[in-house]
């Protein structure tokens, strides 16, 4: 064990923070498993623990991998990515895989493998490292918002665009962390506020398209979104908001220390009870105690990654580290909230907790990458311009 300890690098409150966290998910994985169990196989919920296991096997071992690798070849690396993400994103949105009744055109199915695939999860981590290496770049740069357009403002776009016919939550908070990284990095407020009107415009014409055009899946969408919004203002009772009128229940069944591990009764009625609302399940089984221990781990991870960004030397790896990292704590937040009906439903998952191996892989990518800034093993980068074709590559695009 101690071997092993060894050769972790980085922080290492985030790995125990991680192990927690996937430690913990077993249970309520197991427990809420009963549902889509008999939903959907012979009622057994062994085979769910198994694959949520092997989801997070392979989680941990994208997580070893890339800590190991020194950050500053992201940002070659996420030049190379950003052509292969946009690809994928078309490939998705043309021919996406219905998964257990969700919407379709968010997954893809791996050939030969038979595993699919969010490729919406890993554009957004390809996309927050390449805004982080454009904003490194420029830092000691007075540039005009006409020099930023192509370079920055285009993938941006590029890349939302792609996503939103199939998931606006995911868009929103893919938005919300590129504005906040901007903003952290430096970018003039005044352009700033081109782009947010740009982007505001944008989701305006696209719901009038769709309402406009005879495109059934846009418009079923856009219903979905707009049905979502006014059920959580109106706060009426209706069959759209199931959901959250069963996920109260279970909060409320929870009290103080819950009703004991694998003994919720709202996670046979609860749909999407391992992913979407496994929160609420938590708070039946372990109650405000168990709810409350689960969001200390999520803010101590977040207090670590404020450590990783302190302690950093480089513009590029401050950035890196919360453009990668905020994101993570942000879509916690919002699995939380929509649980206990602070937020409208998104369909967000609850990172290293909910089932889902995509989730969980570009978590633990991410989070790689975040222990490979702290583990301080960067090189100047004026040495390593003619060994690192990478970073040549990063420095003149």
């Amino acid at each position: 064990m101690r071997k092993i300890i060894s050769n972790l690098k980085g922080d290492k409150a985030i790995w125990a923070v991680v192990a927690l966290l996937a430690l913990f998910s077993f249970l309520p994985v197991y427990s809420a498993s009963s549902n889509p169990a008999y939903l959907y196989s012979d009622g057994s919920t062994l085979p769910f623990l198994l694959k949520h296991f092997a989801h997070l096997l392979l989680g941990f071992a994208i997580l070893y991998g890339v800590h190991r690798i020194p950050y500053f070849y992201f940002r070659g690396l996420s030049i190379i990515a950003m052509p292969v993400v946009i690809i994928l994103l078309l490939i998705t949105l043309s021919q996406g895989t219905t998964i257990e009744g969700a919407n379709a055109s968010r997954w893809i199915r791996v050939p030969f493998v038979g595993v699919t695939f969010q490729t919406s999860t890993l554009a957004a981590v390809v996309l927050m490292t390449y805004v982080a290496r454009y904003l490194s770049r420029i830092k000691d740069i007075k540039v005009t918002f006409k020099e930023t357009l192509l370079p920055l403002w285009l993938p941006v776009f590029l890349v939302l665009a792609l996503i939103l016919p199939a998931n606006f939550s995911t868009t929103a908070i893919i938005f919300a962390m590129v504005v906040i990284l901007v903003f952290i990095g430096g970018y003039p407020l005044r352009y700033l506020a081109i782009i947010l009107g740009i982007g505001l415009l944008s989701v305006f014409l696209f719901i009038g398209f769709a309402k406009l055009s005879n495109i059934s899946s846009l418009t079923v969408k856009v219903n979905t979104w707009e049905n979502r919004i006014t059920n959580y203002i109106d706060n009426t009772d209706t069959e759209a908001d199931y959901q959250i009128t069963k996920a109260k229940i279970a909060i409320a069944s929870g009290g103080i220390t819950g009703l004991g591990p694998g003994k919720s009764v709202q996670k046979n009625f609860l749909p999407q009870s391992t992913s979407d609302f496994i929160y609420a399940i938590i708070v039946e089984e372990f109650g405000i105690l168990g709810a409350l221990f689960l969001l200390l781990l999520y803010l101590l991870l977040l207090f670590r990654l404020v450590i990783v960004v302190y302690k950093c030397s480089t513009f590029f790896g401050k950035l890196l580290v919360v453009g990668i990292g905020l994101p993570i704590i942000f879509q916690a937040l919002i699995n939380m909230a929509v649980a206990v009906e602070l937020f409208p439903v998104t369909g967000q998952t609850l990172p290293l907790i909910s089932s889902g191996g995509t989730s969980i892989w570009m978590t633990c990518l991410a989070l790689g990458m975040i222990l490979s800034v702290s583990a301080k093993r960067e090189v100047e980068l004026k040495e390593d311009k003619e060994e690192n074709p990478l970073d040549i590559l990063s420095q003149t695009i």
